[in-house]
Parts: structure tokens; sequence; C-alpha cells
């Protein structure tokens, strides 16, 4: 048996990675059209500071989870030898590598959903990692789960690695075109606001 699904850990990893990203998209969008947390934090830096302590913490769980798992199910011989526990180990620094640059080329409130706060970027970020992946931060995430997998000649870690890149693919389909119109809504605040003295001047001219 290549994967024991008797195994209450592996069911629980596998809602622990469906219950993170669902929540904070719902907390996010939520704050959003409410300001529910920028009021109960007392500001909007102060609320994105919330929940990217919540985000955080929450990783760490599922990693946990994810451990243990990994711990409770069986080995596959096929996996169990040195070329792939260094694919292994070349998969989890690499997708470490990406996580861990994307977050500081964003930043805090950029990495922890800061748009939905109204803290937005000044410009689009397009260094490294961002001039190699569009979504860094999770294809970095799903290659350490790999890797992890591998390392340790799981079967069952392949399995939750799929619907890790599953439930993050999910996620893009409503974070993206959301992320993008919180910024179009912005540009045309902003291009309204630029017009608005020019047709206060003319105004005057006329008077």
């Amino acid at each position: 048996m290549l994967v024991d699904f008797s195994q209450a850990s592996l069911w629980l990893t596998l809602a622990c990675i469906t219950f993170n990203p669902t929540a904070w998209n719902v907390a996010a969008r939520r704050e959003h059209h409410t300001r529910w947390l920028t009021n109960l934090c007392g500001g909007a830096r102060q609320g994105c500071y919330a929940i990217a302590t919540a985000i955080f913490s929450m990783g760490i769980i599922r990693d946990a989870l994810y451990n243990q798992a990994l711990n409770d199910q069986p080995t596959a011989s096929l996996l169990d030898n040195a070329l792939v526990r260094l694919v292994a180990g070349l998969l989890f620094i690499s997708g470490m590598t990406f996580v861990a640059t994307s977050t500081y080329a964003l930043g805090i409130t950029g990495t922890f959903l800061g748009d939905y706060f109204g803290i937005l970027m000044s410009e689009r970020v397009t260094g490294f990692p961002f001039n190699v992946l569009e979504n860094p931060m999770y294809v970095g995430s799903t290659m350490s789960f790999l890797g992890t997998a591998l390392w340790h000649a799981k079967p069952a870690g392949l399995l939750i690695t799929a619907y890790v890149w599953l439930v993050y693919w999910v996620a893009l389909q409503f974070e993206g075109p959301f992320t993008a119109m919180i910024y179009a809504n912005a540009s045309k605040a902003k291009t309204a606001g630029e017009k608005q003295p020019a047709l206060i001047s003319k105004k005057k001219k006329k008077l």
C-alpha cells in the first residue's frame, strides 16, 4: 500500500491545506469591503500585521501536520535513494529561496494582502523572483512540499503536494482578478483626482 488513507493525520493535513488560503481570502475580502480588521486593530497597517501573523502561524501548524502525516505513511523503496534525495534537496532549497526572496521583495504588507487594506504598492515588482515566476510564493511553497515528500520517500507526500498545488491554483483564480480590480479602481480614483483640479481651474477662468 503506497498511501494509508486510514491515517487521521493525512486528512487533518488536507483539511488544513484547504482551510488556510480559504480563511485568509475570506477575511481579507471582508476587510476590503467593511474595514473590520482596520477598525478592530486601530489602523490598516496594524490590521495587515495581524492577518500576517495569523497566516504565518497557520502555515507553521500546516507544516507540522504535514510532517506528522508523512511520518504516519508508508515509505516507497523506489524513492529511497541518494539521487532522489539530491533532487529533493534542490527542490526544497529552490522553493524556500523563492518564498524568502518574494517576501523580501514585497515586504510584509505586500506579501500579506496589504492591498486589501488599502496599502498599495507604488509600482509593480519586476525583479527576482518575479522576473522568473509570476507567483513565486505559491510555486516555491509547492516545491518545498514536493522536496520534503521526496526526501522522506513518501508517496502520500506526492499526493498531498498535488493537492497543495490544486488549492493554490483555485486561490489564484480568486486572488488575481480581485487584486487587479483593487489596483484598477485605485488608478481610476487617482486619475479622477488629477482631473478635478483642472476642471476647477477652468471654471475659475470662465468666471
